[in-house]
């Protein structure tokens, strides 16, 4: 056989390879996707797709998949497909799979055949270093292939066997919940599917560093493309839920909006709202911003460029990431303890953009030192170059540049707080009102210290997360109050994501002049 068709061979070898592990991997996403909306109970046991009732279709499809993945190794070991595996699947694949020996013989040991302590564990552990070196000492392409279509073809048969039948309950041993067929069949099929699809991506690159880079982009993909549908999911369910209530009453011409304009007034023939709720919310989270944003973008600055990098930046970056990690409920007692007391006694607007605030500065000093660090060092040179001060340059040169990230931090700060439920609770607490904080209109000046008053800082506020947690609990009414709730949850994520909007906005907004 001449070279030219020697190679023409090769390629259609490797042609019939790619296509079949596309196929794999193509049945393993629809496979995958199914078997999610089964366990959100979108799709039930009584859906039938193509005449099949809904978990013998995702049984079937583990089952294809599992085959092609054994033909997909068996064949490259064979030389029916042209690949170029390495020696080894590597020591986390072997550590992944003998995981999952681990898990399986420990259920098995401890749940079916009633074992001791004991006497599961010493099962579990042989059973995890029998799969480790299985795995390990097997070329890439048979270690990859052959235990991630055991896998998916074990998975069918449990639900094709009717093991994992609707009608299954596990109620495991020491544990007072029960696993039901309709949550554990389409859970099960669900990884099984995602570790084939994983084996059949590493086959379609033919294995080696490449077929492992495909694999792990598979699942990151995945898992990205799972993050958003979840978020899709909540954020559409939320509305569909609030829409309705939140716009009872809305009319273009003349305009009205009740739910938003109107407060809560506790009169039968008025649509309540929550226009001092809005209010308040928008308050907590400018003067969280006045009060955190300046300090830590200074405080940046100061570290980036005018600190000695040593123990001291070092131990303000641990400090920094401890805070940021701190929950908010911390944070609401310390303002309870600290800030209450020293501000009238008693709980205050002012206080909680002041806690708010606190919990803004860690975040906004992290991002805004990366994002002055990430400006070339080339700026300043060229800054000194003309005989600029340090100074003008951070505030002509540096902060400009650096700008776009800084507001990142801002942005995704600001996502926090404004929902925050916690440290409202404790330092700010404001009931079901029909009045908004007057802030602007309520300034005084006097001829004595402190020269400036405001009440409506010093007295108690309406803010959106807080009025929905005292929906929740303690409701408006019997009649309205889930919808009531609902409509709030609506309206706070509409706060929130044009909070996001106007920050992402403001963003764009300063890279384009900084790139022009």
């Amino acid at each position: 056989m001449s070279h030219t068709d020697e190679s023409a061979l090769a390629a259609e070898r490797t042609g019939t390879a790619q296509r079949l592990a596309s196929a794999v991997v193509g049945v393993g996403l629809v496979t995958f996707v199914l078997s999610l909306l089964s366990v959100a109970r979108i799709l039930t046991e009584e859906t039938t797709l193509l005449g099949v009732g809904l978990y013998d279709f995702l049984a079937l499809g583990a089952l294809a998949m599992g085959v092609g993945v054994v033909v997909l190794g068996v064949g490259s070991r064979t030389g029916a497909f042209e690949t170029n595996p390495d020696d080894t699947p590597g020591l986390v694949t072997a550590a992944l799979f003998g995981v999952g020996a681990f898990v399986v013989a420990g259920l098995v040991a401890s749940q079916t055949l009633g074992l001791g302590t004991l006497g599961w564990f010493a099962l579990a552990a042989v059973s995890f270093v029998v799969a480790l070196f299985a795995v390990a000492l097997t070329p890439e392409d048979i270690g990859s292939t052959l235990p991630a279509g055991g896998v998916a073809v074990g998975a069918a048969a449990l639900v094709l066997g009717d093991v994992l039948a609707p009608g299954f309950a596990w109620e495991p041993v020491g544990f007072s919940a029960t696993f039901t067929g309709a949550m554990v069949a389409p859970l099960v099929l669900a990884v099984a599917t995602l570790v084939a699809s994983w084996a059949a991506a590493k086959a379609y690159e033919g294995y080696g560093s490449r077929g492992r880079q495909t694999g792990a982009y598979l699942l990151v993909g995945i898992n990205a493309v799972g993050i958003l549908t979840v978020l899709a999911g909540l954020l559409a369910f939320i509305a569909l839920k609030g829409v309705g209530p939140a716009t009872q009453g809305f009319s273009l011409v003349p305009f009205e909006w009740p739910f938003v304009t109107n407060g809560y007034s506790y009169q039968p023939d008025i649509v309540n709202g929550v226009y001092p709720a809005i209010v308040g919310t928008v308050w907590l989270v400018v003067g969280a911003v006045i009060t955190g944003v300046p300090v830590a973008v200074a405080a940046a600055l100061f570290l980036t460029e005018y600190a000695e990098q040593g123990r001291f930046v070092g131990a303000v970056e641990i400090a920094t990431n401890g805070l940021w990690s701190t929950p908010s409920v911390v944070y609401g007692l310390f303002g309870y303890a600290f800030l209450v007391p020293r501000l009238g006694g008693s709980t205050s607007l002012v206080s909680g953009m002041l806690v708010l605030g606190f919990m803004l500065m860690p975040l906004c000093l992290i991002t805004s030192r990366e994002a002055i660090k990430a400006v070339p060092d080339e700026y300043r040179d060229a800054s000194a170059a003309l005989g600029v001060s340090q100074w003008e340059t951070i505030r002509s040169v540096v902060l400009p540049a650096a700008l776009p990230g800084v507001l990142t931090g801002v942005i995704l700060g600001v996502g926090r707080i404004a929902g925050e439920t916690a440290p409202i609770l404790l330092v700010m607490a404001g009931g079901l009102r029909d009045d908004a904080p007057d802030v602007l209109g309520s300034f005084e000046f006097t001829s004595a210290a402190p020269y400036v008053a405001n009440d409506a800082l010093l007295q108690s506020a309406p803010a959106l997360p807080y009025q929905l947690y005292a929906t929740i609990t303690a409701g408006v009414s019997a009649e309205n109050a889930a919808e009531f709730g609902w409509a709030t949850a609506f309206v706070l994520l509409v706060v929130v994501l044009s909070f996001y909007a106007i920050g992402i906005a403001s963003r764009i907004y300063f890279r384009r002049r900084l790139n022009a």
